[in-house]
C-alpha cells in the first residue's frame, strides 16, 4: 500500500469517540483498505492499514476490551 496521505478518502468519525470531540479517531475508506487519522489533525498523518490487517487490528481491539 502507497504509504503516503489518502487523498479525496471520505472519513467517518468512530462510533467509540468520546462525545467532546476531544478524542476522535477517524476512518477512511480506501480501494486497497482503510486509513485511520486523528480528527484533530485533518492534514497530518493517517494509518494505513489493508485489509487483512484491518480485520486482525479489529479482532485485537475486540479482545482487549473483554479483557
Amino acid at each position: 500500500m502507497n504509504p503516503t496521505h489518502p487523498a479525496n478518502v471520505i472519513w467517518r468519525k468512530s462510533a467509540r469517540s468520546s462525545a467532546n470531540g476531544s478524542d476522535c479517531v477517524e476512518v477512511g475508506e480506501l480501494p486497497e483498505g482503510l486509513a485511520v487519522r486523528d480528527s484533530k489533525d485533518p492534514g497530518g498523518p493517517a494509518l494505513l492499514f489493508d485489509r487483512g490487517a484491518w480485520s486482525s487490528f479489529v479482532v485485537g481491539l475486540r479482545r482487549g476490551l473483554r479483557g
